[in-house]
Parts: C-alpha cells; sequence; structure tokens
C-alpha cells in the first residue's frame, strides 16, 4: 500500500501541470499491502481510474482486503510556485465490507526539489465508538534512479511511527517496485519488518 496508494496520489500531485484534460486507468497487485506502515492483507489486487486536468485531480482506487473491498475517492488541486509545488485535496477510504469503518481526511503536500512533504488532518468514524481525530505527516526523499525512503508519523488519538525504503522502475510499460517497511509498536502493537513486492500497469483512455 502504497505504499501503493502514496505513489499513486503523488504520481498525480507531479502530474498537475497537464494543461490538457487526461484520463487513465491502472491495475495492480502487493504481495502484502501496507498502508503508512500499516499491514492491510497479504497478496491483494488492485485498479482505479483517475482524471487530471489542468492542475485539477480526481480519481477512485479500490484494493481487496479480505473482507470486501476498500474504495477510495479523492480530489484536489495542485499548482507550482516557482520551484516549490503546493497541493491541497480530499481524501475518503471506505468498505464494503467489515474491514474497517470510514475514514476522511484533507490532504496537504508540499515538494522541493527531491524531497516532499505530506500532511494528512482526519476523522475516523470508528464503528460504534466514539469518532477520532488523527493527523499524518510524512517526508519522501526520492532520486532519479528510483531509490525513495519515506518517514510517517500519526499523532492526536492515533500513533505510531514507520519507515519505508524502496526502488521503484519500469520495464516494459510494467512499473515494479520492493520496499522495505519498518513499523514501531504503537503503530502495529509490536515492531515488525515486512518486504513488499509490487506491479502495476496504467493506460491512457
Amino acid at each position: 500500500m502504497k505504499s501503493t496508494k502514496t505513489i499513486l496520489i503523488g504520481s498525480l500531485l507531479a502530474a498537475c501541470g497537464l494543461a490538457q484534460a487526461d484520463w487513465s486507468a491502472n491495475v495492480g497487485y502487493a504481495s502484502e499491502y501496507h498502508y503508512r506502515g500499516i499491514l492491510q492483507k497479504n497478496s491483494s489486487a488492485s485498479g482505479g481510474l483517475d482524471y487530471e486536468s489542468g492542475g485539477f485531480y480526481a480519481g477512485a482506487w479500490a484494493a481487496d482486503v479480505g473482507d470486501g473491498l476498500e474504495v477510495d475517492g479523492y480530489f484536489g488541486y495542485g499548482a507550482d510556485v516557482g520551484d516549490l509545488g503546493l497541493s491541497i485535496g480530499y481524501t475518503g477510504y471506505f468498505y464494503t465490507g467489515d474491514f474497517d469503518d470510514t475514514y476522511q481526511e484533507i490532504n496537504l503536500g508540499a515538494g522541493f526539489g527531491v524531497a516532499s512533504l505530506d500532511v494528512a488532518i482526519g476523522k475516523y468514524d470508528n464503528f460504534d465508538g466514539p469518532e477520532l481525530d488523527y493527523t499524518f505527516v510524512s517526508l519522501t526523499v526520492e532520486s532519479k534512479s528510483g531509490l525513495y525512503g519515506t518517514l510517517g508519523s500519526f499523532s492526536q488519538d492515533f500513533d505510531g511511527d514507520y519507515l519505508e525504503l524502496g526502488y521503484g522502475t519500469s520495464l516494459a510499460d510494467f512499473d515494479l517496485g520492493v520496499a522495505l517497511i519498518f513499523a514501531n509498536d504503537d503503530l502495529v502493537g509490536d515492531d515488525e519488518e515486512s518486504l513488499v513486492f509490487t506491479i502495476g500497469k496504467s493506460f491512457d483512455l
């Protein structure tokens, strides 16, 4: 997981300088689906649809989480101010089964050179419990060679940190990735290391 989703949304923000409208679709598979350092499911397939136009982006993405699907909807706007890329958007995470409850968040992003900072300010419905507030902050450094590192941290009603080190490349029009994820016990209940392999493909529509 994206860090599949993280890479997907990051790609959208990087592309939002396009002047023309553009539709695309994507499919993917992860040996382990992790999101923000937390395991969602072993062996997970995913797919999505995206729209971009002159800085505006919107899309939907779904992944197999075992008990039904996770279905995400998102939209936002990004622009460059000199060498600084800025973005603001919304993401909702919804579930067709009982795997989890709804998350909704405002997303803020800034990028400069090889570094990008992302902030999510969200609310979690929490089934029959009290609604929970959370803030998630991540810093990613990515080289042109495809190597990247992400450090992410939760605060407020959520707690925990993780580090993801990975590499992504393209081969025969397929996107291939490998990542090593270290999550601390505050995040997953016990210190955990995971090695994840991903493959995906995007299509212009």
